[in-house]
């Protein structure tokens, strides 16, 4: 009786240090996952972009500064890039002109492009980067970028909106 006993104590610490083991091997995995979306999260806050939402089980966040242009823009994680999108406009319509002059203003962008959604739609802002050689300057770049975009470009962007 006493052997089984003890063979029932070893076999509960077994169940309880696989238990252990399993919870530390889930907390390895999401650090090996996690260190580029703590990343970027940092380097945003560090450039003073608000983050107004995070969906880190995702590896999702979604940042603002609209002083800057940068309104509801999406930065996914998604290794080994970073993706990030922001919408600007509706399509009305299939304007040719309007796809030709997107198309020559994506020539002169130094970061990014404009993009169609998956509906085809909706334009957007997009830009992708390599998570894993990822420096607050490229980041920032990218930001610039779109900034620079929304302040040159605004005027005909809000005239395509309306074609």
């Amino acid at each position: 009786m006493i052997i089984w006993e003890e063979f029932g104590e070893q076999t509960a610490l077994q169940q309880q240090q696989q238990i252990q083991c399993d919870t530390l091997i889930y907390f390895l995995i999401a650090a090996i996952m996690d260190p580029y979306y703590t990343k970027v999260k940092d380097y945003l806050l560090d450039l003073d972009i608000a983050i107004i939402k995070e969906f880190p089980d995702d590896n999702v966040l979604v940042a603002d500064k609209e002083e800057a242009g940068i309104k509801n823009l999406v930065l996914i994680c998604t290794d080994p890039i970073l993706i990030m999108e922001q919408h600007l406009f509706a399509m009305n319509s299939d304007n040719l002109t309007t796809f030709k002059e997107l198309l020559k203003k994506n020539r002169e962008m130094v970061h990014g492009a404009f993009a169609l959604d998956d509906t085809g739609k909706q334009v957007i802002f997009r830009d992708t980067l390599q998570l894993e050689n990822l420096d607050l300057n490229e980041l920032q770049g990218t930001l610039q970028a779109l900034e620079l975009l929304m302040i040159e470009y605004t005027d005909q962007l809000l005239e395509f909106s309306k074609n």
